[in-house]
């Protein structure tokens, strides 16, 4: 039986002007982002928008072309009820690369979701970030949160998927 060939998509979750306020290192983020969809495009790897309902339009910089999937959402799964998995069929997706915002919310809801619908997985260890804190909360610090969730994928087990993290400039599009 012949194998599937290796076709990625990058998937920005999340990346709205509502949430800006409240991401940890926005520009920063959004710079990461920007860089690995302009590589994505130039590499043919389409570009998959995420965006929660109600919470307005995408950041400028990561603001989807006429040619670019988007997705809208209600919860912190980007697949629930949802076209997200049909459209990255019907693109032919076996691996999908997260970005976006929250870490521990929708960022890791939808990469263990991806990996339950049978997609491999890169989380991109740079590429996404979450809400600022309080001084009092016994929420980890970002960055701690942020480096906790790449620790869990760098080790996650999931049969039968590929699971690697990856900072944005050690993605390499063609490979599988």
């Amino acid at each position: 039986m012949p194998s599937t060939p290796h076709r990625p998509a990058l998937l920005v979750i999340d990346m709205q002007e509502a949430m800006v306020p409240i991401m940890h290192e926005p520009g920063r983020t959004v710079a990461v982002i920007a860089g690995l969809r302009q590589r994505a495009r130039a590499a043919g790897v389409p570009v998959v928008t995420v965006r929660q309902r109600g919470e307005g339009p995408v950041v400028d910089e990561l603001r989807p072309n006429e040619d670019e999937s988007t997705v809208e959402k209600t919860s912190a799964d980007a697949f629930l009820r949802t076209g997200l998995d049909a459209a990255l069929q019907d693109l032919g997706v076996t691996e999908v690369l997260v970005t976006g915002f929250a870490t521990e919310n929708c960022v890791e809801t939808t990469a263990r979701q991806a990996l339950s619908r049978g997609y491999d997985l890169v989380l991109v260890a740079d590429g996404h970030t979450t809400s600022v804190r309080p001084d009092t909360t016994d929420f980890a610090p970002p960055e701690q949160s942020i480096a906790h969730h790449n620790e869990i994928y760098r080790h996650i087990d999931f049969p039968e998927r590929g699971v690697r993290v990856l900072r944005s400039a050690d993605v390499d599009f063609g490979a599988p």
